[in-house]
């Protein structure tokens, strides 16, 4: 099992189902993408959350020896590194314009801003909504945007149906996310959607996001939406809910970063042979 908690560990499960995002959104809008494009986001995602994680054991450590953290982790900083050059590789056989990957690029620093030892910039830490919303956008942007290689102000109402959709779907697994971690990023800190609700008016958002997504999905046949894919859909929706109930109750590792993530590439894949 030491294989699956270092693909879960090291973000590259949550890449793979990135990734499969990418490939609904193509087959829900009828375009074909090149290998390369998917390349680029699993490489990005990859790159990104690892460096994010360094970060954040560098922001959050006490005392900071440059030998030290280096050796203890030697692995992430390798991942980082490989990633980057699949990420470059990627980016110059693929379609996607630099102007669309300097806005996700902002994106990520916007969410990594709390965690960098600057006083001016303390202030990030207390943005809670703020960073589990950019961390839902980002979502939707990057498995969106990318596939469709144009920027969103350029959106025709199909593409803004999708987009719109997949940030509601992403925050909601956000939020999952911040209810785990209420206790930890208190103690750090940090602020989240999760630590900056009470329980109560959370519970009333979720219910609320999924109602959107249950409801907005009988619109889905006016966007070129088969039937079969609409019903894919909702199934993931009803899915998502059903997931965070279970997520109120004490839950282990493999079930926030195999079940929680991957229901991203399970509405793909349900989406997929709802297509065929």
């Amino acid at each position: 099992m030491k294989w699956l908690y270092f693909i879960l560990s090291h973000s590259i499960f949550i890449a793979i189902c990135a990734a499969g995002l990418a490939f609904q959104t193509a087959h829900l809008l009828h375009i074909s993408l090149s290998i390369y494009l998917y390349g680029f986001i699993f490489f990005a995602v990859v790159g990104g959350y690892n460096f994010y994680w360094l970060l954040s054991k560098y922001a959050l450590s006490h005392t900071f020896i440059l030998s030290a953290f280096i050796k203890k982790e030697i692995v992430n900083i390798c991942i980082v590194t490989l990633a980057s050059a699949g990420m470059i590789f990627s980016y110059c056989k693929s379609p996607v314009p630099l102007n669309l990957i300097l806005p996700a690029f902002l994106l990520l620093c916007l969410y990594a801003l709390p965690l960098l030892p600057f006083k001016r910039i303390q202030f990030a830490r207390k943005a809670g909504v703020l960073k589990t919303i950019v961390l839902a956008f980002a979502w939707a942007y990057v498995t969106v945007v990318f596939p469709l290689q144009k920027p969103l102000l350029h959106f025709n109402a199909a593409e803004l149906f999708i987009v719109s959709r997949r940030f509601l779907f992403m925050l909601m697994l956000c939020i999952i996310f911040d209810s785990r971690d209420i206790m930890v990023d208190k103690v750090r800190g940090l602020h989240s959607l999760a630590t900056d609700m009470s329980p109560k008016m959370l519970q009333y958002l979720v219910i609320g996001i999924f109602l959107v997504l249950f409801a907005t999905n009988f619109l889905s046949p006016n966007y070129g939406i088969t039937i079969a894919q609409s019903i894919a859909l909702q199934i993931s929706t009803a899915t998502l809910l059903v997931t965070y109930y279970f997520s109120t109750k004490k839950q282990g590792y493999l079930f926030y970063y195999f079940w929680v993530d991957g229901l991203m590439l399970f509405s793909a894949i349900t989406t997929y042979i709802a297509s065929i």
